[in-house]
């Protein structure tokens, strides 16, 4: 008989954050059997195996993003959406680096996964960050690589404690958001030529 108390959501929440406290790729049924007092055959009641804790940690994850994203650029376009978008994605990966890892690495195992209803949701409010910007479709999917890119790789170096330099890297973080800005308005202009 399961754990009273223990389901499916509470057990994948448990592991979230435990993720986010010591590292995704550390995450094991062991230890989070130990953080909520059971013994690990009894996470098996609720959770298939790892992969599907993992997977499962991936939906909160992406989803809860998409959230912050979306509730940040409510009512906003253009740089004001691009800044407040950028600076909540910037805030999630910094406070919960374990559940973003888990869905950075996590892949949609087909159509009716929740994990692909959640990829969609936060490419949604990132495409919402770039109205305003009058981008082409073509110049879109560029501008949506790169601002993936740009975010993720400033927030997730900052979460590992990467930044070592002595500027601050709230004024590093002004400047990247300030220089994706300017090429956005510049509207993908000096991207590649047809070649002739």
């Amino acid at each position: 008989m399961p754990r009273a108390g223990l389901a499916p959501a509470s057990v994948t929440e448990a592991g979230a954050a435990l993720a986010d406290e010591i590292g995704f790729d550390r995450l094991s049924m062991g230890l989070l059997a130990e953080r909520l007092g059971v013994r690990p055959p009894s996470l098996y009641k609720h959770v298939a195996s790892l992969p599907d804790l993992a997977h499962r940690i991936a939906v909160v994850a992406v989803n809860e993003l998409a959230d912050a994203i979306g509730a940040a650029i409510q009512g906003r376009a253009g740089r004001d959406a691009l800044v407040a978008g950028a600076q909540a994605m910037r805030r999630y990966v910094v406070d919960h680096p374990g559940r973003y890892a888990a869905g950075d690495a996590a892949r949609p195992t087909g159509p009716d996964d929740p994990f692909a209803a959640a990829l969609d949701r936060v490419l949604a409010a990132w495409s919402a960050m770039l109205r305003g910007y009058s981008l082409d479709a073509d110049q879109e999917v560029h501008a949506l690589r790169m601002l993936r890119s740009a975010l993720q790789g400033f927030a997730t170096t900052e979460a590992g404690g990467g930044f070592r330099l002595g500027a601050d890297v709230d004024d590093s973080f002004s400047w990247l958001v300030d220089f994706i800005d300017r090429g956005l308005r510049a509207g993908g202009s000096a991207g590649p030529q047809p070649s002739g």
